[in-house]
């Protein structure tokens, strides 16, 4: 049986981790949340790289995974790179803003994307983008907006931050729109953001297609580790699964409880 290691700087990670359940029930998961140290979002990218390889590292020598998710846009775009060379020969599978599918998904030409300032602020986006836009066979573009503090507030529950947040930041894109061309397409570039995917649908109403990255990362996964596929109606599993966090346990615990209905006890891991 394999075991995958999951990171993520909180609970945001989760919906990566639900994804992997689904496509691969008869594995064992570690889900690390760096608690002690989120969110990453505003952090400094030194920061975050040093987190991400001191994480690496913790979860390789105690648990023997036998590959790693980094289920975090931000540490994907600014850490990955690094832990690709500091581990050449073991698979790590990252996660990023979904811009390739919402380009083939768009109709009007006009992508939305939401995500933390690291990641927006990055060059490994800034690269994905240019490349896209670029090599288009039709009009594109991409309107980028950092939303400070929605992980945060996703973090803790805080419906009424989350509400006042995402309706707060897709104003701000609704805004961006390059002449009449409306948004058609909404890139989550956050793994946290899925959990406030109901809000967002509201506000860009059902013309819009939100955009999300845990089923592709959950098949990327399968493949390098050469796992089959999962049968139909797989159901998430209980015992494969270990919660851990640098910080307070608790809340990881109750969020996947909420999110995934696992129950599972948190546990404290230093790092």
């Amino acid at each position: 049986m394999k075991t995958i290691g999951v990171f993520d700087s909180g609970v945001g990670g989760l919906s990566v981790l639900k994804a992997l359940l689904l496509e691969m029930p008869q594995a064992r998961y570690v889900y690390l949340a760096d608690g002690a140290h989120a969110p990453y979002g505003e952090r400094n990218p030194q920061h975050i790289a040093e987190r991400a390889h001191r994480i690496t590292q913790g979860l390789r020598s105690s648990f023997g995974i036998d590959a790693l998710v980094v289920a975090c846009n931000t540490a994907t775009a600014l850490a990955i790179e690094g832990l690709r060379i500091e581990h050449p020969e073991w698979p790590i599978v990252g996660v990023e803003p979904a811009l390739k599918p919402a380009a083939a998904l768009t109709r009007t030409g006009h992508v939305g994307v939401m995500a933390t300032r690291g990641t927006i602020e990055s060059v490994r986006l800034a690269r994905l983008r240019q490349r896209l836009e670029a090599g288009a066979d039709k009009p594109l573009h991409f309107s980028l907006q950092a939303c400070d503090g929605l992980a945060d507030a996703i973090e803790r529950d805080d419906r009424g931050a989350i509400n006042e947040l995402s309706r707060r930041y897709w104003d701000a894109l609704v805004a961006q729109s390059p002449g009449d061309v409306a948004i058609d397409t909404l890139v989550l570039g956050c793994t946290h953001y899925l959990f406030a995917a109901d809000v967002l649908q509201t506000l860009a109403g059902p013309a819009v297609t939100l955009v999300e990255t845990g089923a592709p990362v959950a098949r990327r996964t399968r493949a390098v580790l050469g796992l089959d596929s999962a049968p139909g109606g797989a159901v998430i599993g209980y015992p494969q699964v270990s919660l851990l966090s640098t910080g307070d346990p608790a809340p990881l615990a109750k969020a996947a409880a909420r999110w995934l209905g696992l129950d599972v006890p948190g546990r404290h891991f230093p790092c």
